[in-house]
Parts: C-alpha cells; structure tokens; sequence
C-alpha cells in the first residue's frame, strides 16, 4: 500500500534528519507505512572538483548565497514543478495549525534546506510554492525549521496519534489547551484540582473549557478574536473577563512549587 504522504528533503546534512526519521512517533508512522521519507543531498549535483554549492551575490553584501545550478538539477530529478515545493525562510507566512492541517492533506510534499544568506531568487520564483516561517526570529538551520514544520502535519495524518489527542491540544478550537496533572504523588505540595479526582465527566469537562479559555484569555488573546466559540464558551470566557476585571483573578501567573 502506498504511503499517506511521502516527503523529499533537500540538505546539505542529511545525518541532521535521518534521527528525526528514525525515533519516536515518526519512526512509527515510518514503520507501518503512512510516512516515507527520501533525503537528498542536493551537492551531488554540483560539477565544480570542489563540490561547491554556494558564491557570492551579485551587488556585494555580506554573506554565501545557495546557487542556481545544483538545486535546480536536484529539483528536477525529485519531480518538483508537479508537487508542492516548501521552502522554509523567516520571509514566509508564519506557520500555524491551520496551515499545517492544509499540508497534512497533501500526498507529497518536498522541502528545501536553506543556509547561509538564503537561496538563488531564481529558485524560489520557479520551484517554491511556498515560503514558511516558524516565528520572528532566524536561525542557522534550514534542516531545523524543516523538522518543525513536518512535525507540526504529520501527526495530524489519520493514524499517526489518536483522535482524541488532538481534539483539545493548543489551537484546536482556537484556545491553547488545559493544564494536566499526573496521578503519580509527587512532592510539590500543591494539591490537584479536586474536580479532577471526583470522576463526575461532565464537571471535569466544564472545568477543562474554562481552563482553556482561561489560559487563551490571559496568553494569547488574539487567538480569541477569530476561536469559534458556542455559547456555553461565551458565557464561560464573559464571567472570566468580570472576574478578571475584578481583580479576583491570578494575574496571568500559574501556581507552581
């Protein structure tokens, strides 16, 4: 049976993603066949006896630029002008749940590993069809921000981790997700919330809402702008704000040991 999604990288360090490939949940979805992987190690395209797959760019400026010529040829081989093409950069849209469920759908998707000042303009114009950032800030690896942004769709594959396990996680529903607990007797002193210990589903789950939206309201309030909430969750979230606006609230600190 065909995998559920098959994803080609293009690295200079193949070694930095075969462990990512090869360990925990993904290793799983690799093991029973919803995930397959090829990395390519787009030097091998290079002619020069160096190997060189970088030079400077045109108008000076400080930094390498990834060349044309070796990621062109390597796109070529991998078939890239008939699949999504992601590149991620720190000048794409920020990645989100909502995107990551949009590429979980796809059956096949390549990503390019970006370093130094970034890739031939060229490139992107010709192969890329999208640019994906994973916040506000830069970093050295392109093969880093790849990882994250497969890690963030391939556990929404069907099979790849329970249903239930995504139905209340951060960003379902639009509200980060609730505080767990252990059952474990640990030697923080302070005590789990009873209602978690009382076994009546209902007040646990009422809890568990307003939980969420607790922590949205005090931590990401933007997220409530566009969280499509019913009307028990208004009604919730409107009781929080008066509390809040009160003063009886913690001022957004969690109680820990």
């Amino acid at each position: 049976m065909a995998p559920r999604l098959t994803i080609t990288i293009l690295t200079l360090f193949p070694e930095m993603l075969e462990g990512f490939f090869t360990s925990s949940i993904m290793r799983r979805a690799v093991e029973k066949g919803t995930v397959a992987y090829n990395l390519v190690d787009f030097r091998a395209w290079a002619t020069d006896k160096h190997k060189s797959v970088d030079d400077l760019p045109y108008g000076g400026g400080a930094g390498m630029v990834l060349t044309y010529d070796p990621l062109a040829k390597a796109l070529e081989e991998v078939g890239a002008k008939n699949t999504r093409v992601i590149y991620p950069s720190p000048s794409g849209v920020v990645l989100n749940q909502e995107l990551s469920y949009e590429l979980s759908e796809e059956k096949e998707l390549i990503f390019i590993c970006g370093h130094y000042e970034g890739l031939d303009q060229r490139i992107i114009d010709e192969y890329v069809d999208d640019e994906i950032s994973i916040g506000d800030y830069v970093i050295t690896s392109g093969e880093v921000a790849t990882m994250v942004v497969i890690d963030s769709l391939f556990r929404l594959i069907d099979g790849v981790i329970s249903s239930e396990s995504l139905t209340e996680e951060s960003f379902s529903g639009g509200l980060l997700e609730y505080p767990h607990y252990t059952r474990s007797e640990p030697s923080c002193p302070k005590e789990v919330p009873h209602v978690l210990l009382s076994g009546h589903h209902e007040k646990i789950e009422s809890w568990r809402l307003k939980e969420r939206l607790k922590r949205t309201l005090k931590r990401r309030i933007d997220l409530l702008e566009t969280a499509p909430l019913d009307a028990v969750s208004r009604k919730h979230l409107n009781e929080l704000k008066e509390h809040m606006d009160k003063g009886t609230g913690n001022n957004g600190r969690d109680e820990s040991c």
